[in-house]
């Protein structure tokens, strides 16, 4: 594994352990039922893709499941401003979380793009 990898690896589980912490606040504070389950899922698949990608079959499976990882980081992010538009967290909270998955995006569209390239040659 490489040190992009793990970085990746490590930043989608410390994602995924913020993301069941929002979801509690949500569901506890917030009283919001349906969109706190929606962001829950999106935001904790992404670490799980990522792990299985690291096991993927090939480097294809490998591609295949950090893309999914990536559309569901973007899912997250839609999640994430649709409650901050809606007044279930403020605008501190909504930028923060959306920089930290704005990065694991940034993280995963690089090591599919490297992957991609080094599966032609």
């Amino acid at each position: 594994m490489d040190n992009k990898q793990n970085i990746l690896k490590e930043k989608s589980y410390t994602f995924a352990v913020r993301m069941v912490k929002f979801y509690q606040f949500l569901k506890n504070e917030k009283k919001e039922f349906v969109l706190s389950k929606q962001v829950l899922r999106s935001g904790t698949a992404i670490g799980a893709l990522i792990e299985e990608a690291l096991q993927g079959e090939s480097k294809s499976d490998f591609i295949h499941k950090l893309s999914i990882a990536n559309k569901e980081a973007n899912e997250t992010r839609y999640w994430l401003r649709l409650l901050r538009d809606t007044d279930f967290i403020d605008e501190k909270l909504t930028t923060s979380l959306i920089f930290d998955v704005e990065e694991l995006i940034k993280i995963l569209v690089s090591t599919i793009k490297t992957s991609k390239q080094n599966n032609k040659k």
